[in-house]
């Protein structure tokens, strides 16, 4: 069998993570994207929205869209940022609350099952693995010339 690349293995796997998410967040009329959206914002001081983008690693315009279909479903309002005449505070509706709940307890569980499932001593280093990764991408060392 031909061995699989590391950014093949890292793709499908987390496809595979997404597809399931995005079926649980289906049982509510929910979303993958909207699930991070909830938990990234602070229930009780509400986030500025600048902050959330790159809290959730998205780009402006996807999470554009994901505010505005929340918004829609009541999960969350827009209030006035009081520090920052300019910006916007998003904050949770009641609903919101309830669905952040939902939301946390689908990733706790997610969590809970790979680590019963997989060794400390594997999550530790898939963990290392991880951070080397992100450091390596984030510092632009792989295609510089001068590696």
């Amino acid at each position: 069998m031909k061995e699989k690349t590391i950014d093949y293995i890292l793709r499908s796997t987390w496809m595979s993570v997404t597809r399931m998410y995005n079926e649980e967040a289906g049982k509510k009329g929910s979303t993958m994207a909207t699930g991070f959206a909830l938990i990234s914002i602070d229930p009780e001081n509400g986030t500025p929205s600048t902050a959330l983008g790159p809290k959730m690693g998205m780009e402006a315009t996807s999470l554009s869209r994901t505010l505005k279909a929340m918004e829609k479903k009541g999960l969350i309002e827009r209030k006035p940022n009081p520090e920052d005449g300019r910006g916007v505070l998003i904050h949770l509706t009641d609903f919101g609350k309830e669905m952040r709940t939902f939301s946390k307890g689908v990733v706790l569980g997610f969590d809970e099952a790979v680590q019963k499932n997989v060794t400390a001593e594997d999550l530790k280093t898939f963990k290392k693995v991880a951070h080397t990764i992100t450091e390596l991408v984030n510092s632009k060392k792989i295609y510089d010339s001068e590696n």
